[in-house]
């Protein structure tokens, strides 16, 4: 069966205003793309919408913004460049250090995806070049380039195709087939499906399963 998506039930799956008026421009890309890639049943849409809509924040967010005003949160959520004594705990002495990010997208991103999937260190700009984007927020720029090889766009050079509605949707749904989501979707595994998409901490989880569940209920 080939889900034909309808904007009445994407905005269904939204739980903000803001989302049901963003949600709209994805709409047309979702119904050419996502048969293309085989999501293509009630249970693939309705777990690959779920976790676009949480990763996109309720389809509003094109590209990350890494805006932290608490030093204690950087601190907490960007350990791999915060930790500075590696003992997974959150230090005054790290929270005094994360004080130097706050209010600087720019300067955090480059330093919280230094040396990670692919970027150069600090100074290069990596971390900031290629930051999330798209609706399944892809970072890094080992995940541009595979991801460019697969939808034949140049995304090193071009990294801003991904805030473009099509590219946007096209780069989820790569992203989906590559890691063989739809075998989780199949069993209804959104645990598999949000380490497929977040990896072992699967971050919002339940917000992951809150979105699931009115996508289920859209999809009815």
């Amino acid at each position: 069966m080939e889900a034909v998506l309808k904007e009445s039930q994407l905005q269904a799956i939204c739980i903000s205003g803001a989302g049901r008026r963003a949600c709209g421009v994805y709409l047309g890309p979702l119904n050419e793309l996502m048969p293309a890639y085989a999501i293509n049943t009630r249970a693939r849409v309705a777990q690959f919408l779920a976790q676009l809509a949480h990763e996109s924040g309720d389809f509003t967010a094109k590209v990350e913004s890494l805006y932290y005003t608490d030093p204690g949160r950087i601190a907490q959520i960007f350990k791999t460049g915060f930790d500075l004594n590696k003992n997974l705990k959150v230090d005054p002495a790290e929270i005094e250090f994360a004080k130097g990010y706050v209010r600087n997208s720019q300067k955090l991103a480059n330093r919280a995806y230094a040396n990670r999937n692919g970027n150069g260190p600090e100074s290069s700009g990596d971390g900031f070049k290629y930051r999330g984007r798209g609706l399944i927020q892809l970072t890094g720029r080992a995940n541009y380039a595979s991801c460019g090889k697969g939808i034949g766009q140049n995304l090193l050079d071009y990294p801003e195709l991904l805030e473009q509605p099509y590219y946007a949707v096209q780069a989820a749904c790569w992203y989906w087939a590559d890691r063989e989501l739809n075998n989780a979707a199949d069993a209804g595994d959104i645990q598999a499906v949000t380490r497929g998409i977040n990896g072992p901490r699967m971050l919002g989880l339940e917000d992951r399963k809150a979105y699931l569940k009115r996508a289920q209920g859209a999809m009815a």
